[in-house]
């Protein structure tokens, strides 16, 4: 069963209010969640064609072959047409004849790439971060404050933050526990998480469905300010549907 099939199985609340909890795993105040983004029906079908999308567009194509006009040799007869008791051929670059060329194989001009209308990628993400939300497995940071990169640090705020928010798998999970989805580039944070293997951090103006579906948790840093964009965002692309017509 595929994870959009086992998520759409799950049937939850849509919470209203998220508490706020600090780098050292301490509840330092709540905030109420907007519904225009984290209380949107799961669409599985939609959810499904834009991660699988995404995937093909991160598809790199390296597998190339020769066809017989591009393998060397093949300048001369290999023997004379007839007399010789063997199967006559005109070229040792002939598809059946060892070193000789390939018949239908794959070639590095082969695009995988799909296009993902901006209507859907908004959907998506609108429909992963609700579902995220309703399964508790969105843990909200005021801040993220490092003097200087410092990995023992991260795993400290790690192993607090899964403490203080019941998120027990934030810091045993060993493969993508957590996606960190920070307000702004932050130097020294980016490299104090870089060195733990399970933890992704990106900027919150660059979530979309797929990064956010292939961890367990999404942390999101300064929510008042993350949130306030999200809201902009999808109140920029309503308004852009109402003026081309729903088109």
């Amino acid at each position: 069963m595929s994870t959009a099939n086992k998520i759409a199985k799950k049937t939850k609340e849509a919470p209203t209010e998220m508490s706020i909890f600090s780098m050292e795993g301490k509840k330092v105040g709540s905030i109420a969640l907007p519904a225009s983004v984290f209380n949107v029906a799961w669409k599985n079908d939609l959810v499904h064609q834009v991660t699988t999308a995404m995937q093909a567009n991160l598809r790199q194509n390296r597998a190339n072959t020769k066809d017989r006009s591009e393998v060397s040799g093949g300048g001369k007869k290999p023997w004379k047409q007839k007399g010789t008791g063997q199967a006559r051929t005109g070229s040792n670059r002939s598809p059946i004849w060892r070193h000789g060329g390939v018949t239908f194989g794959p070639l590095s001009e082969r695009d995988y790439s799909e296009k993902i209308n901006r209507k859907m990628r908004v959907g998506a993400l609108l429909a992963v971060l609700s579902r995220k939300a309703k399964d508790g497995e969105i843990i909200l940071v005021n801040s993220f404050a490092f003097a200087t990169p410092k990995t023992a640090t991260a795993k400290s705020a790690l192993v607090a933050l899964a403490a203080g928010s019941d998120a027990k798998f934030l810091a045993t999970k060993k493969k993508n526990a957590a996606l960190l989805a920070l307000a702004a580039y932050d130097t020294n944070t980016v490299k104090s998480f870089s060195n733990i293997g399970s933890v992704l951090t990106e900027e919150a103006r660059n979530l979309n469905p797929l990064s956010i579906m292939t961890h367990k948790y999404l942390v999101i840093e300064k929510p008042e300010e993350v949130f306030a964009a999200l809201v902009a965002r999808v109140a920029s692309f309503a308004k852009g549907e109402s003026a081309s017509g729903g088109k």
